[in-house]
């Protein structure tokens, strides 16, 4: 008699396209096989998690076409399952995966586009975090990101790549050579928004974000730029309503 461990052991194997012996022996067939109810729940599960991945993907799913996106998604399910029920939550590492997927190399700049969408799903799904009022600086506090903030830095134009691959794009050519990016994503109200950074400007966030410290944010920025306005960098964190107090 298999454990319950051993018993989910086998049906994950089974779905995801291993050995189905141990799952199919605990399988009533009552008309229909045990392989082939088997067949038809990893139907099911591949068909789910793959429009998960398309409804998070859709710019990467336009750039390599709906029909490879699909033969890739299913060797990515195959070797990164689920590991939360949470649908919303499935996906985060696809770019490390396209990054290492032989047949999507030569788009060097894939992997970083799966990346900033990730970030959109993850701002999306973020928790509401008050934001810090400007009044609060004046106190010791240990600040923080908004929790929909990521920051991204790609040696590609991640911006207008996505934006070319939009339904009402007027035209989707982008000039690779025109260089990288460094971005800020998060949630505006409702809304899910990215734009660009100054290198001060990136280094500031990414300081206040490891070290939750403004003087360190302050150093980090000058040593980008020596020239970096500090008041308007602070200011932004502070108009954009990224800023907050880390508990």
């Amino acid at each position: 008699m298999p454990t319950l461990r051993e018993l989910q052991a086998g049906f994950r194997d089974a779905l995801l396209g291993g050995d189905e012996h141990a799952a199919a022996a605990a399988v009533r067939g009552d008309g229909l096989g045990a392989a082939a109810r088997l067949a038809v729940y990893r139907h099911h599960v591949f068909t789910s998690l793959t429009a998960a991945l398309e409804s998070t993907y859709p710019v990467v799913v336009r750039l390599v076409d709906a029909r490879f996106f699909r033969y890739a998604a299913g060797r990515y399910i195959r070797e990164h399952p689920p590991a939360s029920p949470c649908l919303s939550e499935y996906g985060a590492d696809l770019g490390e995966f396209l990054a290492r997927f032989e047949p999507c190399l030569h788009l060097a700049y894939l992997p970083d586009v799966a990346r900033l969408q990730w970030a959109m799903n993850a701002a999306l799904h973020a928790p509401d975090v008050e934001p810090i009022a400007p009044e609060a600086l004046r106190a010791p506090v240990t600040l923080a990101l908004h929790p929909s903030v990521t920051l991204l830095r790609s040696p590609w134009p991640l911006d207008a790549i996505w934006r070319a691959n939009q339904p009402d794009a007027e035209s989707d050519a982008v000039d690779l050579d025109t260089g990288g990016v460094l971005l800020q994503v998060w949630r505006a109200d409702e809304e899910v928004v990215f734009r660009r950074l100054s290198a001060a400007g990136f280094a500031f966030r990414n300081a206040v974000a490891r070290s939750g410290r403004l003087d360190a944010a302050a150093e980090a920025a000058l040593a980008a730029d020596a020239a970096a306005d500090l008041p308007t960098l602070i200011r932004a964190l502070l108009d954009e309503e990224v800023l907050v107090s880390r508990c």
